[in-house]
């Protein structure tokens, strides 16, 4: 068990020795400062150590910041001589490298420095530079992203986390559901400014029949002005039909994703997902057709896979020659089926699919340009955006690097205001909760108001 006389460096601390596996070990931690340094004292497996660090900081938010991050250091350098293991991102935990990168980058320092100070593999650090250069003309602060959640699926996977059930035990909501949707479209044409993307996630948008999407396609082209970046994330091959894909382009979506997340049967199978391969490769084909922007996800750790079975699907989506690729790398997450049935992820091979995915995908012309990193995630991995040269998706930048406003509609949707001048974020969340949604809409709309009424970001 973790003792410390700090309580805000508890939850930072714990990260750490979670990566380690040693979150049910005994540690007594003392943290201090005075005389513009941070003083860290560790005692684990009858052991001390003593750390000390110089930081300045300009007030209490850059003070725990900076704490924090030498607190977790601290932990990082005790474990990984404890127990002989480097980490591939070392003592960095959060969500967003990049995010940090830019912010080294804003202050004029070299990004490259701090992160071989908190031990970061090369690769990973070459692989952030490689990141910012995508993001070169696409990275910019103040404009607006619309997500429309659609939180409806035919099955549920068993490492899916989101809200998402079934649709043969939610589709009595679904009407209903789609009414207060609608509303909040239209309700948002009056904040819409500088659009610079619209994304409709799910779930698996796909599983709404034609007269559903039309509904909800006629309410974005309120404010839709058919210049912006335009997902939708089709989803499962198994619901994919040439009609929906026709109305889609005839509504001006410009980019496609298709998630087979594995090539390989028996793995689909097993994660419960109830599509083949072969269905897959209709439903990019019948995309392809349309001329859409097409992403495909892949998925690192699926059920027992080898290298060769992961090796495989990356593969095969590389011939297909899609505009962009993501490959995720399974994590445990709250409310999975997964996550009952495991405690941590220890999968063979994990860290060489993620490698061979780098080399491949480079080898085929395609660059990094979004990452992020989830808790509980296998290897302690990342998942990386890859995209053909001028494909990248900015909403995806966007939302990574939080750097615009992001008006979000539905269940479990989570708006944020970005205030460009203070580099701050104000977020505004609707309940996970389908009916809770349903009860709530009008009262979100006016909480809506309330955050974006105020002066737009420009």
């Amino acid at each position: 068990m973790l003792s410390t006389n700090i309580e805000y460096l508890r939850a930072e601390i714990m990260d750490v020795l979670r990566m380690f596996g040693a979150e049910e070990e005994d540690f007594t931690h003392y943290f201090s400062a005075a005389c513009g340094k941070f003083f860290n004292s560790i005692e684990y497996r009858g052991n001390f150590y003593d750390f000390e660090e110089e930081y300045k900081a300009e007030n209490e938010l850059i003070f725990k910041r900076l704490a924090k991050r030498a607190c977790k250091l601290a932990f990082y350098k005790v474990l990984s001589d404890a127990k002989n293991l480097s980490l591939p991102w070392g003592a960095l935990t959060g969500i967003r490298p990049t995010k940090l990168a830019y912010a080294e980058i804003n202050a004029g320092r070299d990004f490259k420095e701090l992160f071989n100070k908190l031990c970061v593999g090369e690769e990973n650090t070459e692989l952030i530079e490689a990141i910012l250069r995508a993001q070169k003309g696409l990275y910019k602060k103040g404009g607006q992203d619309v997500f429309v959640s659609i939180p409806f699926c035919p099955t549920k996977c068993d490492y899916c986390s989101f809200i998402t059930a079934p649709l043969k035990t939610t589709e009595y909501l679904l009407e209903d559901y789609l009414k207060c949707l609608v509303k909040e479209l239209y309700g948002i044409k009056p904040f819409i400014k500088n659009l610079r993307s619209v994304y409709i996630g799910g779930g698996t948008p796909f599983v709404l029949n034609i007269s559903q999407l039309t509904s909800v396609y006629a309410a974005i082209n309120a404010f839709y002005d058919h210049k912006a970046e335009y997902t939708v994330e089709a989803g499962r091959p198994d619901v994919f039909t040439e009609d929906k894909l026709k109305l889609s382009k005839d509504n001006g979506v410009t980019r496609i994703c298709v998630n087979p997340q594995s090539f390989n049967d028996r793995t689909l199978e097993k994660i419960g997902r109830k599509h083949t391969a072969a269905q897959t490769l209709k439903a990019y084909e019948g995309a392809d057709k349309f001329g859409f922007d097409i992403n495909l996800d892949l998925i690192a750790g699926l059920a027992d896979e080898s290298v060769q079975d992961f090796e495989k699907s990356l593969d095969t989506a590389i011939s297909l020659a899609p505009a962009n690729i993501t490959v995720h790398t399974l994590s445990l997450k709250s409310g999975a089926k997964l996550k009952e049935e495991v405690k941590k992820l220890e999968i063979a091979g994990v860290a060489d699919m993620i490698a061979s995915s780098r080399e491949k995908l480079t080898a085929a012309g395609y660059e990094p340009y979004y990452l992020y990193r989830q808790k509980y995630q296998a290897g302690g991995l990342e998942n990386t955006g890859w995209t053909k040269k001028g494909k990248a998706c900015v909403y995806n930048i966007d939302v990574m690097e939080e750097i615009s406003d992001n008006i979000a509609v539905g269940a479990n949707a989570i708006s944020k205001k970005y205030y460009g001048e203070e580099d701050r974020i104000e977020r505004h969340a609707a309940p996970k909760d389908i009916p809770s949604y349903i009860n709530k809409c009008d009262r979100l709309m006016e909480e809506r108001i309330k955050l974006f009424g105020r002066t737009a970001s420009n």
